[in-house]
C-alpha cells in the first residue's frame, strides 16, 4: 500500500575514527487520499525504516531506525503565480543514525528498500507492483563524505514551459563531481513491501522502462530533458503530462577515479498548470541549454519568447563589467571576446510573480564549412569527398553528410557512389566543433544517367547475317569478337555459319567518360524457329512484363492467339513485334495458365501451327 513514496536518497558524513552519520531521506506524497494521495496507514508504516549495511557482499549490520525529522518540503512556486495551481504536498521523512565502520578493503553499501510506487507513473511498466531501492556506498580504506544535493526536488513542472532546475551537489572533500541520468532500481514487492535484508547484498536490478522512455530519456520534451554532466543543471521543455521516475547519479572523482556515486530518485510530475509569467529564451543550438553558438560574429541578436511580462532585464554575462545589460524586450549585444557566457533574463523583477531563465551563449568566430570532391561523376563510380572546414577554435569533431538520395555519413572524408538515376544531387555537409559551432555547405553534382543498350535478344537462321545496334555511348566494344566484322563500332555485322546460342557483352563509354554495360543473346537455329517463355510477370517492374514471340525463319505471322482455361480468347495479333500485357478489357487478367496457338508462314511459304501454354504470375 506504500504507493505514496515518490523518491529517496541516502547521504553520509565521516565523523572520524571510522564513525559515519547516515541520513536517509524518503520523499512521500502527503495529499489526502481523496486528492490522490497515499493511504494514511501506509504513511505511518514507513516508521521505522529497516536499514542494512553490507561489507562487500556480506551483511554486517541490520537496524530498525525510527525517524528523526518529518516536514513538508517547499512547493517552489507561489500559487499567486500559477493560474490553475494543482494540489501538492510532499513530505520528507528523515532517518539519521551513526555507525562505526572499520577500515576495509571492500566498500560498504547502505541499503533501504520499499514497495510500491504510484500506479499512475508513465515511464515504467507495472509501477504499482514495483518497489524501489535507495543506497549509498562508502569507499574502502578512506574517510569520505558523500556528495549532497543542494536543492529539494521540484514538486510540479508545467507542461510546455521551459524547465531549468539545478540538481547539482556539494562535496565536503572537494572531490570533482559529474552528473548523469541513471537507472532507477527495483526493491521489494507487494508480498514483502518492507524487506528485512539479512542475506548477501542483493543485486541492483533496473525497473522496466516503458518504450520509448529509458533511464537516459526519462520523459518527453521539445527539447528533451537533459542534465549537464559538469553542472548538474537539468533543462528541457516537457511536452507530455504525467508522472515520470527520474534518477540522477552524482559521481565523486578523486585523482581521476570515481570513488563514490550519490544517487537520488524522484518522481517528476508534469501537469497542465499555467504559469502567469514565463521567462523564456529559446534554445536554437543543439548544445544543452544553449541559446545559440555564434560562430560568424561577436554580435548576437536575442529572441524573447517570454509570456506575461511587462518588464525585462537582461544580463549578458560578461565578467568584470556592469554595462553588459539591457532592459529592451529583444536586445542586441556585441561581446568583447570569444567564450561561453551565461545570459540571464529576469521578467517582472520586483513584482509579485517574477520569473527568470539562464541560457548559455557560445561566441567562437570564425567557423566556415566547405568541401571538395574528386572522381568521375558517373553512376557507380566512387567519389571522394574531402572536408575543407576551417575554424579558429579546434577541434572540428562533427560531420553530417547528406547525399540527397536518402543516404548520409558521419565520416569526415567519406567515399560514395551514386545510382543510375540521371538526377542532380545536392550534396550537403554540416560540420561543427566542440564549442557547438555549426555551418552548412552544399554543392550540386550532376550525375548523368548511363543507358548503354546492346539490343533485344534475337533468333536468326544459320548462314544469315545480322546487324547489331548498340546505343547510349560514343565508344563501343563488343566481346567476344567472334563472327563480328568489327567489334569496336556500335553496329557491327555478324555472320553465323552454324547453330548455337551466343551471348555478346557491350561496353560503352559516354561523352562524359562514363562506362555502361549490357548484354544480348543470339540464338542461331537450323531452320524456322519459334520460342515463347513458359511464364511471364506483368507487374510493371520492367522485367518480363509482356508475353512475346521470339522467332526466325518466318516471313509472316498469320495469327497469335491466347485463350483462358475456359477457351475464351484473351489476345490476338498478326505482328511478331507485339505481345500480351496481361490485361483484359482494361483490367488485370486472372492469374493462372493460358493456352496459345501460333500460325506462321516460313521462308518456303509453308504454313506451320505451333501450340503451347504459359503461366501468368505477378
Amino acid at each position: 500500500m506504500a504507493s505514496h513514496i515518490v523518491g529517496g536518497e541516502i547521504t553520509y558524513v565521516c565523523l572520524g575514527n571510522n564513525n559515519y552519520e547516515f541520513t536517509v531521506n524518503i520523499y512521500r506524497d502527503c495529499l489526502p487520499p481523496a486528492q490522490g494521495g497515499g493511504n494514511p496507514a501506509a504513511l505511518e508504516s514507513d516508521n521505522p525504516a529497516f536499514i542494512s549495511i553490507f561489507n562487500g557482499n556480506n551483511i554486517v549490520s541490520f537496524d530498525s531506525i525510527y525517524f528523526t525529522n518529518r516536514f513538508n518540503i517547499p512547493v517552489n512556486f507561489s500559487n499567486e503565480c500559477i493560474n490553475n495551481p494543482p494540489a501538492t504536498c510532499i513530505n520528507l521523512l528523515q532517518f539519521k543514525f551513526t555507525k562505526n565502520l572499520p577500515l576495509s578493503n571492500n566498500p560498504y553499501t547502505v541499503m533501504y528498500q520499499r514497495c510500491c510506487r504510484n500506479e499512475t507513473i508513465n515511464n515504467i511498466i507495472n509501477p504499482g507492483t514495483t518497489g524501489a531501492t535507495y543506497l549509498c556506498t562508502v569507499p574502502p580504506n578512506m574517510c569520505n563524505n558523500s556528495a549532497k544535493f543542494i536543492n529539494y526536488p521540484p514538486q510540479i513542472i508545467c507542461v510546455n514551459n521551459p524547465f531549468v532546475y539545478d540538481h547539482s551537489a556539494t562535496d565536503a572533500d572537494s572531490d570533482s563531481l559529474s552528473y548523469e541520468f541513471c537507472l532507477a532500481l527495483k526493491g521489494g514487492d507487494p508480498n514483502d513491501p518492507k524487506p528485512i535484508l539479512l542475506g548477501p547484498l542483493p543485486p541492483s536490478v533496473s525497473v522496466n522502462y516503458r518504450a520509448p522512455f529509458s533511464a537516459t530519456l526519462p520523459m518527453g520534451g521539445n527539447p528533451v530533458l537533459k542534465i549537464d554532466p559538469a553542472t548538474g543543471i537539468i533543462t528541457g521543455t516537457p511536452n507530455i503530462q504525467g508522472r515520470f521516475v527520474v534518477s540522477v547519479c552524482c559521481y565523486e572523482w578523486r585523482n581521476g577515479v570515481i570513488i563514490n556515486t550519490e544517487r537520488r530518485e524522484f518522481q517528476f510530475v508534469v501537469t497542465n498548470c499555467s504559469k502567469a509569467v514565463v521567462a523564456n529564451i529559446p534554445q536554437f543550438s543543439e548544445e544543452q541549454n544553449t541559446y545559440i553558438a555564434s560562430c560568424k560574429s561577436y554580435t548576437v541578436n536575442f529572441v524573447n519568447n517570454s509570456s506575461g511580462g511587462f518588464r525585462y532585464h537582461w544580463d549578458f554575462g560578461v565578467a568584470g563589467i556592469d554595462t553588459d545589460t539591457s532592459d529592451l524586450f529583444q536586445p542586441t549585444f556585441t561581446y568583447p571576446d570569444s567564450g561561453t557566457y551565461q545570459v540571464k533574463l529576469v521578467v517582472n523583477d520586483g513584482s509579485t510573480c517574477p520569473d527568470s531563465i539562464i541560457r548559455l551563449v557560445k561566441v567562437y568566430p570564425d567557423f566556415n564549412t566547405d568541401f571538395e570532391y574528386n572522381g568521375l561523376l558517373c553512376p557507380g563510380e566512387m567519389i571522394t569527398f574531402t572536408d575543407k572546414t576551417t575554424s579558429t577554435y579546434l577541434p572540428i569533431n562533427y560531420w553530417n553528410w547528406n547525399f540527397d538520395d536518402g543516404n548520409t555519413s558521419a565520416l569526415q572524408n567519406p567515399n560514395y557512389s551514386f545510382g543510375n538515376t540521371g538526377k542532380d544531387y545536392n550534396v550537403t555537409l554540416i560540420s561543427g566543433n566542440k564549442y557547438g559551432c555549426r555551418d552548412t555547405a552544399s554543392q550540386l553534382l550532376k550525375v548523368p544517367a548511363v543507358n548503354v543498350f546492346a539490343g533485344n535478344d534475337t533468333v536468326i537462321v544459320k548462314n544469315t547475317s545480322i546487324r547489331l545496334n548498340g546505343t547510349g555511348a560514343v565508344d563501343y566494344q563488343w566481346s567476344p569478337p567472334t563472327f563480328l566484322d568489327n567489334n569496336l563500332v556500335s553496329n557491327p555485322f555478324g555472320f553465323f555459319p552454324d547453330t548455337g546460342r551466343y551471348t555478346y557483352s557491350l561496353v560503352g563509354v559516354t561523352a562524359n567518360r562514363c562506362i555502361g554495360y549490357d548484354t544480348m543473346r543470339i540464338i542461331v537455329a537450323d531452320g524456322p524457329y519459334i520460342s515463347i517463355p513458359n511464364a511471364f510477370t506483368p507487374n510493371g517492374d520492367g522485367l518480363n512484363d509482356f508475353l512475346k514471340i521470339l522467332s526466325a525463319g518466318y516471313k509472316k505471322l498469320n495469327s497469335f492467339k491466347l485463350f483462358d482455361r475456359w477457351g475464351k480468347q484473351v489476345f490476338y495479333t498478326t505482328d511478331f513485334r507485339k505481345g500480351w500485357d496481361g490485361r483484359l478489357n482494361g483490367k488485370d487478367a486472372e492469374l493462372g495458365t493460358y493456352f496459345w496457338v501460333i500460325v506462321a508462314t516460313d521462308l518456303n511459304d509453308k504454313q506451320q501451327t505451333i501450340k503451347g501454354d504459359v503461366t501468368l504470375v505477378r
